[in-house]
């Protein structure tokens, strides 16, 4: 390729973008993300180094590496073209460096929209990687392992379940949605009434109570109400009753402007999404990034959006001018103001580098490029598309009408509110709230009859809760994360089983309640919301190179470690030391941190059976709570003489209809999905859909509701109205994992290291480690002696040792292999 331009992105759909844009002269190369991070089985961080790193090519991009070596060789010059954010500069880094490019050379370019123009203007500019964007990358990786390093091992032995883990974004995200369930919880709805009037003053309205002796009858905030039971606001409509004569006080007509909204950025896309789409997080992420790397047009290949991870609301100047041209040519004069509409961010601090997300060419509509859209990138473009064109368009213009009729004591009030103008709502919609209420001409100081009254009585209603948006704009409001950040942190949340969906809800299961209260008790600092958004800013600072990233690393980590050392940890039963996560081929299990000396391991999912204080129905001994692969379930404690067991699942309060003893449950399968059966284990009633109480006019048995239609079906096989799947059909076998692990044929055991073979390895250990790992391999000595032999204690000799037997291990394993089952002379 003697010649050729490599240009290295992030995605292979980025990837064909660019090279059909590019044409001859340029290879495409795609990372695939991250090629090198820290180690996967140690720290990789040094404590004692200013917090240096250790990085490492991930083990399943290393083919990938090495394509991109070998294209480097045979290449004139490098590009590097990955996003545009601190990630994106990151990964440019580590690809220089794994490619022997020089970072502060003009290697790097950044491509804010994929689109000819901009691309092809990127590539004839390029400039160093930016240091300070790697600087505050690295600061938030090395954060988040010190984090992740110290507290998910401690986690999981706290709760005994694997794959636990705590992060700083994460742990405040989950606090938000703990802490926001507590709040319903503890809610106590309180009673209020209102009150409405109809009256007639030359046409008849609709009034509601607004005040009594001055005092409001529901104040601003819903927060204090006049009228809080049935009888006192009967005494209050008697009063209102024997009111002489009403007039109309006051009528006040003014005109409302609301003005456009700004352009997307990340938080508000995700939260629009989500209530005007019913999307994730997550998803709406995904089809932006499809968006914004390229879609097929009849003019080629071309992103349609620009890129979608940004916090700023800046636009372009070129694509100012645009769209204003655009306006009136579509909606007519009138829709569009005399200046441009300017946003500023509500939050200090953002970064201006990146522009709001918008379409990368205004003219290409929604309806135009449909025909090339899949349906869901087709509802995600029209939204950005219609915000977009509204942020630039003339404000929306209400003729609003204020009547108060007054009588006595009471006053009452009818608000009415017409569109007089469209303006920008022509683009992006009306919301639902925004229905039109029309009132009739009332002339001032009209004598006015009352009709009618009719009290209506309310409770107040706990604070909903979080689902994707909202939780979203909470986190932007407390400064806590980035955009980059949102969508993954709740999809971890979910993955690890911390949170779970109804509906858009995100509630916290009680181990994600268990966990906050945790880290509330141990690691305050952790999940304290006003600290992890001043440490947001402190990366702010590193990125705009007012202060050195290991010094906000230390200003973390200090305080983090004492709260670290403050927290009891489970002791070996047999000596005394404390356990430790570890980590085998077998899964993760607590060992005794004096190994080799003291050998205790025990399992990791290990729990007790809590007793219940209820006799067995089958022979009368204690019935206890037992947890299994699956969940929680009841059994006899008489366990094996007494085989009695039940599920102990969410009731769905229906009786089974198949049996008409049990009771109907809902279940979990191994993929989350729920499934209904009955909880005695002598029937097998089961269903793939909710049942509800009405019952089949032919057969007797719950009727179901299935799929998103909720079609009412019988829940009964042997019924013509049945609507399940056929379940009479023989199921394919599955094997589980432990089969297919033993009918696989089993290689030869390798043979296990002696000394002789380890020895010639030790110039690749450090110093110290090749000194202890001489004594006792070698010299035959107990870890104590060979400990004070080199002036250490036995926990840190017992650490030391086995860091060093490993990478002995480690490497000759590697020469045996590169040596098909010997060792290279050279190492020998």
């Amino acid at each position: 390729m003697p010649g050729k331009t490599l240009v290295v992105v992030e995605s292979p759909a980025k990837a064909k973008t660019i090279a059909r844009i590019l044409g001859d002269g340029y290879e495409v190369k795609a990372s695939k993300g991250h090629v090198a991070d820290l180690p996967e089985r140690t720290l990789g961080v040094d404590l004692e180094a200013d917090f240096a790193p250790t990085y490492e090519i991930k083990k399943d991009k290393r083919p990938v590496v090495e394509a991109l070596r070998k294209a480097a060789r045979g290449a004139e010059r490098v590009i590097l073209a990955t996003d545009p954010d601190r990630e994106g500069e990151a990964i440019s880094w580590h690809v220089a460096r794994l490619l022997d490019l020089d970072p502060s050379a003009p290697v790097r370019v950044h491509f804010h929209e994929i689109t000819p123009r901009v691309v092809r203007e990127a590539i004839a500019h390029p400039a160093p990687i930016n240091q300070n964007l790697v600087d505050a990358q690295q600061a938030r990786r090395v954060l988040d392992r010190l984090v992740g390093y110290n507290l998910s091992p401690l986690l999981s032995e706290k709760f005994r379940q694997r794959a636990l883990s705590a992060g700083r974004v994460q742990s405040v995200a989950l606090r938000l949605i703990v802490e926001r369930e507590e709040e319903i919880e503890a809610f106590e709805p309180q009673e209020y009434w209102t009150v409405s009037g109809a009256f007639t003053a030359g046409a008849p309205f609709t009034a509601e109570l607004y005040s009594i002796d001055g005092q409001r009858v529901v104040d601003k905030n819903r927060s204090r109400f006049l009228l809080t039971s049935e009888a006192e606001t009967a005494r209050i409509l008697e009063a209102i009753r024997r009111v002489p004569e009403w007039r109309v006080a006051e009528v006040a007509r003014k005109t409302r402007r609301k003005s456009p909204p700004p352009p997307f950025t990340t938080s508000t896309l995700q939260q629009a999404a989500s209530s005007r789409l019913g999307w994730t997080a997550s998803r709406t992420m995904r089809v932006a990034q499809r968006l914004y790397e390229g879609v097929d047009l009849p003019e080629g290949t071309v992103g349609l959006i620009t890129y979608m991870r940004t916090d700023s609301v800046r636009v372009a100047p070129e694509a100012l001018e645009a769209v204003r041209r655009f306006i009136p040519e579509a909606f007519g004069p009138a829709y569009l103001p005399q200046t441009p509409n300017r946003f500023k961010s509500k939050k200090s601090g953002v970064q201006d580098a990146h522009e709001a997300i918008r379409p990368t060419a205004v003219e290409r509509t929604p309806e135009r490029v449909k025909p090339h859209l899949s349906e869901e990138e087709y509802r995600l473009y029209t939204l950005i598309w219609q915000r977009f064109v509204a942020s630039q368009m003339s404000p929306a213009v209400y003729d609003q009408t204020v009547v108060t009729v007054e009588g006595g004591a009471y006053r009452f009030r009818a608000t009415g509110s017409v569109l007089r103008f469209d303006g920008y709502l022509r683009a992006w919609g009306r919301e639902e709230d925004e229905a039109e209420q029309l009132l009739p001409e009332i002339p001032e100081g009209a004598p006015a009859q009352l009709t009618d009254l009719t009290p209506a009585q309310h409770f107040t209603q706990p604070p909903p809760r979080y689902n994707d948006a909202s939780l979203v704009k909470t986190m932007e409001e407390l400064g806590i994360g980035r955009p980059s950040t949102y969508a993954p942190t709740i999809e971890t949340l979910e993955r690890r089983r911390y949170i779970e969906r109804q509906g858009r809800a995100l509630r916290p299961t009680p181990l994600g309640r268990e966990v906050v209260a945790f880290l509330k008790a141990h690691f305050p600092r952790v999940v304290a919301y006003e600290f992890t958004a001043e440490m947001e800013n402190r990366l702010d600072a590193v990125e705009e190179g007012k202060v050195p990233w290991p010094k906000v690393v230390r200003e973390f980590f200090e305080p983090f470690t004492k709260e670290l050392e403050k927290v009891p940890r489970k002791t070996c039963p047999l000596c005394g030391r404390p356990l430790e996560l570890k980590v085998s081929r077998y899964g993760q299990f607590l060992g005794c941190t004096g190994y080799p000396e003291c050998r205790y391991t025990e399992p990791l999912e290990k729990r007790e059976a809590e007793p219940l204080g209820e006799p067995c129905p089958e022979c009368g001994r204690e019935l206890v709570r037992k947890h299994g692969r699956y969940g929680t379930f009841i059994a006899c404690s008489g366990y094996p003489e007494c085989t009695y067991t039940r599920d102990e699942a969410p009731s769905t309060g229906l009786t089974c209809p198949k049996c008409r003893e049990g009771e109907v449950v809902v279940k979990t399968s191994r993929k989350g999905k729920p499934y209904y059966r009955c909880n005695r284990k002598a029937c097998d009633f089961l269903s793939f859909y909710p049942l509800v109480e009405e019952r089949c006019d032919t057969c007797g048995w719950n009727l179901m509701e299935k799929g998103r239609a909720k079609t009412r079906v019988c829940s009964n096989p042997a019924c013509p109205r049945y609507g399940g799947p056929d379940l009479s059909k023989p199921r394919p076998s599955r094997k589980s994992r432990a089969t297919r692990r033993a009918a696989k044929p089993k290689p030869a055991p390798a043979p296990k290291a002696t000394w002789t073979d380890l020895e010639p390895f030790l110039s690749r250990l450090a110093e110290d480690e090749a000194r202890l790992a001489r004594l006792v391999e070698g010299e035959g000595r107990s870890l104590k002696d060979a400990a004070q032999a080199l002036g250490l204690t036995e926990e840190a000799a017992a650490a030391l040792y086995k860091r060093a037997i490993f990478k002995l291990r480690m490497a000759y394993g590697r020469a045996r292999k590169a040596g098909e089952g010997s060792v290279p002379e050279e190492v020998t």
